[in-house]
């Protein structure tokens, strides 16, 4: 069956990184649709009126409407940022037993709707929900995809940046694994400006001997990012929304890009049954095919490991 064809999206969830999204969305002239679902009616009424107010400072036409699960019918891309927010002092993992219960109901009225489509998870634990998503919808894994690392890879392309004094597009290194406190920067394949990451640190060593030090440092910051911006303002929202937009341009326009999403490994890295963030190649069908780095042999430890913290968590859920 082919997938659904045109730029429609449905945005479920009018929270603060649904909204987020929106926004992204609609400055990017991504979509010619925009559908927001929520429970809260009030909110989406209100949601849609003040992005339709800024659609002509856009540059662009878009339609942006409140929508039903039927919408769902003709959408090209489903982007699901529905489900309880991540707390003060809570780890994503926490947030499973709650959020899978709202994916059920959820799900359900996609599917009832003929829905065929692609299927993007913002919502956490985003890798195990994308795996739930997967099995509740009964869609092809190409079409069921996570947001898995790619904010973390922007957070740690950006520190890098900061540190080595270059823009952030000029750094080439991914965050894989679980979207969570699990996860880890592959530092054998990454390279700034060209030059191996691990090159240019064993340069940089020979003047401040400190800098592997540093760069843990700069990891862990990385990775907590989300814990210092919630203690703070109570969400992250700017970033992610940013994200999310990345790949459905990445879809949409039918790039054939590469970004380290949540899919499906089959076999990749020894690994089977799973959603984890890992290099993907992404296009108009959804997932193309998964990139298998080549690990060194700490790295793939730690990847391996982040593979079993999910798959226990997968193995005691209900769902």
């Amino acid at each position: 069956m082919t997938v659904t064809h045109g730029n429609k999206v449905v945005l479920i969830g009018a929270g603060a990184v649904g909204t987020a999204y929106a926004y992204a969305v609609l400055n990017q002239g991504l979509a010619d649709h925009l559908a927001i679902i929520d429970l809260n009616e009030d909110l989406v009424w209100a949601q849609v009126e003040d992005l339709n107010h800024a659609i002509p400072f856009s540059g662009q036409h878009m339609d942006v409407t409140a929508g039903t699960y039927e919408d769902c019918r003709d959408a090209a891309l489903i982007v699901n940022c529905a489900g309880v927010a991540q707390r003060d002092g809570e780890t994503r993992i926490d947030l499973i037993a709650r959020n899978a219960k709202i994916f059920d109901s959820i799900n359900s009225q996609v599917m009832a709707n003929g829905f065929n489509g692609i299927y993007l998870v913002a919502t956490n634990p985003v890798d195990v929900l994308s795996y739930i998503t997967w099995k509740q919808t009964g869609l092809p894994s190409s079409q069921v995809i996570g947001s898995g690392t790619v904010l973390d890879t922007a957070r740690w392309r950006h520190n890098l940046g900061q540190f080595f004094d270059i823009a952030p597009s000029a750094v080439h290194t991914h965050i894989i694994g679980e979207h969570g406190d699990t996860e880890l920067p592959v530092l054998s394949t990454g390279s700034v400006g060209g030059v191996p990451l691990r090159a240019m640190l064993e340069t940089e060593a020979e003047t401040n001997p400190d800098i592997y030090a540093q760069i843990d440092e700069m990891f862990v910051r990385t990775r907590d990012a989300a814990y210092d911006i919630i203690k703070r303002k109570g969400n992250t929202s700017f970033g992610v929304g940013n994200a999310l937009a990345r790949i459905t341009r990445a879809i949409l326009r039918n790039e054939d890009v590469v970004l380290p999403v949540s899919s499906l490994l089959q076999g990749e890295y020894g690994l089977n049954d799973l959603y984890i963030g890992t290099p993907t190649v992404l296009n108009r069908q959804g997932v193309r095919n998964v990139v298998e780095l080549r690990l060194d042999t700490d790295e793939l430890e730690k990847f391996r490991h982040s593979a079993a913290t999910l798959r226990d968590v997968i193995d005691r859920s209900e769902f």
